[in-house]
């Protein structure tokens, strides 16, 4: 088994009889069915549908949610929740006492990140052996070319289209009405996300400008090596494989999950 890598993120409970609809009725991925041993993708929009906060989201004994969040986001997004609970029977828990661990493969008790190539996620009080090294992590969400908030994107900045999420069960188009749903929708159903997350291989730098005709595609949002994700224009990047960094030629790709294309 490998090594078990502490994220330094936090936790906040969700639980009680009405937990399941409220989390569902606000966040944009699908709460109907059951989580299973899995964390999904989700976030709470804004309702002009820009990113407030993102994380992952799984399941906590019959009645109750884990919800795996940026640190300096727990207390606003909880502080969010409870303006939105109202008289709804649940409680709103932040579980500081929890560390949230990752691991590429499987370990015992993990939820599995249903994200292509993101591993497992690990909650638990002692976190004893766990390691604070992120490279490997950063190593794995580069590679699965994965944005996260905070990271790659601030929050009230971007869609969840420009960060991939419809295309990785973060958002559902077939439920009810959501925080931001109208706006998420109207981009789904006219086709307008051109702003997209691809893969960069070659030399490349947090915030690189990438170039293609002699224009600003994009720019780069993290870098591990020879590999780094950025966010591009795809109706701007006419040949994937004859863009720049500078005078350095660098490639594009579409990631594997990704079913847009150039």
């Amino acid at each position: 088994m490998g090594k078990i890598i502490n994220l330094a993120r936090s936790v906040v409970q969700i639980t009680g009889p009405d937990a399941q609809k409220l989390l569902h009725d606000t966040l944009t991925c699908n709460l109907s069915k059951p989580l299973e041993d899995a964390a999904h993708w989700f976030a709470l929009l804004a309702p002009q549908g820009k990113i407030l906060f993102e994380g992952l989201i799984s399941a906590d004994g019959q009645d109750g949610f884990l919800i795996d969040i940026r640190s300096t986001d727990k207390d606003d997004f909880i502080k969010r929740m409870r303006l939105y609970k109202m008289r709804a029977n649940l409680e709103i828990i932040p579980r500081d006492e929890l560390g949230v661990g990752w691991s590429l493969d499987a370990q015992s008790g993990a939820k599995q990140d249903v994200r292509p190539g993101m591993g497992f996620r690990q909650y638990a009080a002692d976190t004893e052996g766990w390691n604070a090294d992120l490279d490997a992590f950063h190593a794995a969400r580069v590679k699965a070319c994965i944005m996260e908030l905070g990271v790659d994107f601030e929050g009230s900045n971007l869609f969840p289209h420009d960060i991939g999420m419809d295309q990785l069960q973060g958002v559902d188009f077939q439920k009810g009405c959501y925080v931001g749903q109208e706006v998420v929708s109207r981009m789904q159903h006219r086709g307008t996300a051109r702003k997209r997350p691809v893969c960069v291989i070659g030399d490349a730098a947090v915030d690189n400008e990438i170039i293609c005709n002699d224009k600003s595609v994009g720019s780069v949002t993290s870098a591990k090596g020879q590999q780094a994700i950025a966010l591009v224009r795809l109706d701007k990047v006419s040949d994937p494989n004859a863009c720049f960094i500078g005078d350095a030629p660098i490639q594009l790709a579409v990631p594997e999950w990704a079913s847009y294309a150039f």
